[in-house]
C-alpha cells in the first residue's frame, strides 16, 4: 500500500491523517482507513493496560 494510501493518527495533536505528514514519533499507524485510525487512542489504551497487566 502507497504511503499516500494510509491513514495515520498524529498522537501529538490527536488528529488523523491521510498520509505520513508528521515525523514518525508522533505517529500511529498504518492503517486503511480513516476510520481505523480515529480508533487509535482506544487500541492504544488498551495495548498498554493489557502490557501492564503481563507485567504484573
Amino acid at each position: 500500500m502507497a504511503d499516500d494510501e494510509q491513514w495515520w493518527y498524529n498522537t501529538s495533536t490527536g488528529e488523523v491523517e491521510h498520509g505520513a505528514k508528521s515525523p514518525w514519533s508522533d505517529r500511529a499507524g498504518p492503517y486503511a482507513s480513516r476510520e481505523e485510525a480515529e480508533g487509535a487512542p482506544a487500541r492504544i489504551a488498551a495495548n498498554s493496560r493489557r502490557m501492564a497487566a503481563e507485567d504484573d
